[in-house]
């Protein structure tokens, strides 16, 4: 009897070790770039050995030798920023969960020896827990699924920096062309300053209108200081974000944001594409999936939460005898007499509906960020091809116009310098209006694919994803 139960114990190990997860080379960092290149077109890496990160730092220092773009600024991050690198060490640490998951119980062996009065026993016993391995398959099933949901918790927060990456790239070239632009101001508002002043010596000017360009001298030098303060801070974080040492923000930028597209995209089917293809949804739908099959297994085990098979040796030493051996075996099972496995139901159950719930909210968040995304974009666009196409060339013809009648001697210089005062306000509106527009098309592509709104304020856009919990289970 003994002999059968230990074979039968070591078949079922056998053929539950034949189904076992092993390690993948990667670590699964190949779904990972399959399905953040879907989107940003962009290289991931996991760097774990000192040639990786070599080679990942000659890729950077190239990257950071010419005029940085904002693909050149995404690739960066996605190579050097270390809060990726630890969500990745988070999806390896999954894996090691997949892989002891899919694994059946090591077996429990225990020796014990009595002796007294010249007389011995001795007993060996192999305990193994075969309610364990009878639900392997259904455990390790459910561990791949929870091992698939860090796969798109990564790829999460992949596209989630990347995204982050482009709003600060953003915001630093525009406040850098802020910055340039009132320089300029402020020099033209430090000679009218001085001008006032000596027109006022000369009686030609009267204190209201000295005070009129005495302020608007001060003004700008304030709004340039802050603009200054802007521009720093915003090329810190973009720093932050690449991953760069003191030694890296000497990187170059461009001087002005890029000019607005032809036309806009037009996405007719935004909603569905936004349901089909948000990685946050699709987390969602996995963790469901899970939550179901652990309830099963939960309602399949529910009366017999233990059940331990030990097979028994005895060996018994009598000094007025011969020795004699004794074999036999032993179960242990736990029966839920006073609840009848109804708690360990009814939290599966509770826990399946509340991410039933959080989904189906999840996916009446994700069509409307979807639509409000797009018709900020759209309404950007509008506004930044507005100034583009009317308000700035009229500026400059108003401009060119006071000129030709200053010359003529038909204006006199302070209806001139309130033109450029003017003029100023409509330019700071361009440059914003076309910073909002970038943004709103980061916000865009993020919307649809990485994971709805931007974090407020984080200077790591990986932090929520990386804090995820892997699923949990009954």
């Amino acid at each position: 009897m003994t002999r059968h139960l230990a074979r039968g114990l070591l078949v079922l190990i056998a053929l539950s070790v034949s189904g076992c997860a092993a390690f993948s080379p990667d670590s699964g960092m190949t779904d990972v770039s399959d399905l953040t290149s879907q989107t940003i077109n962009k290289d991931v890496a996991f760097v774990r050995t000192a040639e990786g990160a070599n080679a990942v730092d000659a890729r950077v220092r190239q990257l950071l030798s010419r005029t940085l773009s904002a693909d050149a600024a995404v690739q960066i991050a996605l190579l050097n920023n270390k809060g990726l690198q630890a969500v990745y060490n988070e999806l390896a640490l999954a894996e090691t969960d997949l892989v002891e998951q899919s694994l059946p119980p090591n077996p429990v062996f225990a020796i014990s020896r009595i002796s007294g009065n010249g007389a011995s026993e001795i007993e060996r016993q192999v305990v193994g827990d075969i309610l364990a391995l009878a639900t392997l398959p259904f455990r390790s099933e459910i561990a791949r699924d929870r091992f698939r949901g860090a796969q798109l918790r990564a790829a999460l927060a992949t596209l989630r920096l990347a995204a982050d990456v482009r709003r600060a790239y953003v915001r630093t070239v525009a406040a850098n062309e802020m910055v340039v632009l009132l320089t300029d101001a402020k020099a033209t508002a430090e000679s009218t300053a001085q001008l006032a002043v000596q027109l006022g010596e000369t009686g030609s000017l009267n204190k209201l209108d000295q005070a009129r360009e005495q302020v608007f001298y001060a003004e700008t030098t304030a709004d340039l200081a802050t603009a200054r303060q802007a521009a720093t801070s915003a090329r810190e974080r973009l720093a932050r974000l690449m991953g760069l040492w003191d030694g890296g923000l000497d990187f170059r930028l461009p001087d002005r944001l890029p000019p607005l597209p032809r036309r806009p995209q037009a996405l007719p089917s935004i909603e569905v594409d936004a349901v089909a293809h948000r990685i946050d949804l699709q987390i969602a739908r996995l963790e469901l999936a899970a939550l179901a099959k652990a309830l099963n297994l939960t309602e399949a085990t529910r009366f017999v939460t233990l059940l331990d098979l030990a097979g028994i040796s005895r060996r018994t030493q009598d000094p007025e005898g011969p020795p004699f051996r004794e074999r036999g075996f032993d179960v242990q099972f736990q029966i839920p007499i006073f609840d009848g496995g109804e708690v360990r139901v009814r939290q599966a159950a509770e826990t399946y509906n509340l991410a039933f719930n959080r989904l189906t909210e999840r996916a009446v968040n994700v069509r409307s960020e979807a639509r409000d995304a797009y018709r900020v974009y759209r309404s950007t666009y509008d506004i930044a091809g507005h100034y583009q196409r009317e308000i700035i060339p009229l500026r400059k013809i108003i401009t060119e116009e006071m000129q030709l009648r200053f010359s003529s001697m038909q204006v006199d210089i302070f209806a001139l310098l309130t033109e450029a005062r003017q003029r100023l306000a409509s330019l700071r509106g361009a440059i914003d209006a076309r910073q909002r527009f970038f943004l709103a098309q980061a916000d865009l592509q993020t919307a649809v694919n990485g994971g709805g709104v931007p974090t407020a304020g984080g200077d790591n856009p990986t932090t929520i994803a990386a804090a995820a919990p892997a699923g949990g289970g009954h």
